[in-house]
C-alpha cells in the first residue's frame, strides 16, 4: 500500500472580521480542483473556548495520542520521547513533562495580554541565564525545569499528569485570565505565576534587558502537560504541516494570511492536487478556531462520485464549519 500523503493547514480559517474580509473572492484555484477528488473523512467540532485548537487535535489523532479539547494532550511528554520516531509508551514510573515557555505579560486596565514569546529575542545563552535564575525556585516546589529551546523548556513533576492547560496558540496576543488552568488543580502554579512576576520586576536580567531596548521576561506559560498513555503508539511518518496561515492568524495579520493561502494553494496544495491526479493516496485536513474537516482518497460510492461531479466541493462553502 502507498504511503497517504497527509497535508494539515492551522488556521485555514477564523472567525475574526479580518480573516472573513480576506477570505472575500481569495482565489485557491488548486484547493477547488482538490476538494471535489476527495471523499470526506470526518469533522471535528469544538469551540474557541476549547483549550486545544483544531490543529493539536488533529495533529494528536493522527499520532495516536489523546486528541481531547480540554487541554491534555501530552505534547512534552511525546517530543521528549523522540517525537515521530517514538512508538512506545513511556516506562510505569516516568514523570509527567509540560513545556514552560518565558513570555511577557502586558498588564493594562482591563486585560493581561501575553505577547509573542518570539518577540522577546531570546537567544540559547539568554535563555539559559532566566533557566538558571528560575529553575531553583521551581525546584523548590518539585518542578524540574530542563532547556529544550530559547522559548521553550522541559518541566517535570507529578503536577502536569492529567492537568489541563492552554495550548500557547490559543493564548498569543490574548488575555491569559481566560486561558489560565484550574485554580483547584493548578494553585503551585498560580503562586509561582505570582512569585516569578516580583523577582523578575527588577532582576538585573531584564535591567540589562531594558538597555539594549529588549522586552522585559516577567511571566512564563505551561502547555503541553502530561504522560504518555499505556501500550505503543503507531509509528506514523508526520504529516506536512505549514505554519504560515497560523503565524499570521496569530497576529491577525490578515493581508499575510491571505497570500499565505495563494502560496499554500500554489504549492503544497497545488502537489497534492498532482499526486492524487496521478492516483497517489492523500488526506487534506483544513483547521480553523472551532473545528476542522478532513477528506481522502477513500473510493467513493456511485452517489458521492454523480455528486462531487454535478455539485463540486468549494472552500467558500466551508470555511464557516471551521
Amino acid at each position: 500500500m502507498s504511503e497517504i500523503h497527509h497535508l494539515l493547514i492551522p488556521l485555514a480559517a477564523s472567525t475574526a472580521p479580518g480573516c472573513r474580509q480576506a477570505l472575500e473572492g481569495l482565489p485557491l484555484p488548486h484547493l477547488d480542483r482538490l476538494l471535489p477528488r476527495l471523499s470526506p473523512a470526518g469533522t471535528d467540532a469544538g469551540e474557541e473556548s476549547d483549550f486545544t485548537p483544531p490543529h493539536e487535535r488533529a495533529l494528536a489523532r493522527h499520532l495516536g495520542l489523546p486528541a481531547g479539547r480540554d487541554g491534555t494532550i501530552p505534547w512534552a511528554a511525546w517530543e521528549h520521547g523522540g517525537t515521530q520516531a517514538h512508538v512506545q509508551a513511556a516506562p510505569a514510573g516516568a514523570a509527567a513533562c509540560a513545556w514552560v515557555t518565558p513570555c511577557q505579560w502586558r498588564v493594562g486596565s482591563d486585560q493581561v495580554l501575553l505577547a509573542d514569546p518570539a518577540a522577546l529575542g531570546l537567544d540559547e545563552a539568554a535563555s539559559r541565564e532566566l533557566l538558571g535564575i528560575l529553575a531553583p525556585w521551581f525546584a523548590e516546589d518539585g518542578i524540574e525545569l530542563a532547556y529544550d529551546a530559547p522559548t521553550r523548556w522541559r518541566a517535570r513533576s507529578v503536577l502536569f499528569d492529567g492537568l489541563a492547560t492552554a495550548s500557547l496558540d490559543r493564548v498569543v496576543q490574548r488575555d491569559v485570565r481566560a486561558w489560565m488552568p484550574d485554580p483547584a488543580r493548578a494553585r503551585l502554579l498560580h503562586r509561582l505565576h505570582s512569585e516569578m512576576q516580583m523577582l523578575l520586576y527588577t532582576h538585573p536580567f531584564n535591567d540589562a534587558r531594558a538597555a539594549r531596548g529588549l522586552p522585559p521576561v516577567n511571566a512564563f506559560w505551561v502547555h503541553g502537560a502530561g504522560r504518555l498513555p499505556e501500550g505503543a503508539l503507531p509509528a506514523v511518518a508526520m504529516p506536512e504541516v505549514p505554519q504560515v496561515l497560523r503565524d499570521a492568524a496569530l497576529h491577525e495579520d490578515w493581508r499575510a494570511w491571505a497570500e499565505g493561502w495563494k502560496a499554500l494553494d500554489a504549492g503544497p496544495v497545488a502537489r497534492l492536487a498532482a499526486h492524487v491526479e496521478r492516483g497517489g493516496a492523500a488526506r487534506l485536513t483544513l483547521c480553523g478556531e472551532r473545528g476542522a474537516m478532513a477528506w481522502d482518497t477513500a473510493p467513493a460510492g456511485l452517489l458521492d462520485r454523480l455528486r462531487r461531479r454535478w455539485r463540486p466541493v468549494r472552500f467558500a462553502a466551508l470555511q464557516e464549519q471551521l
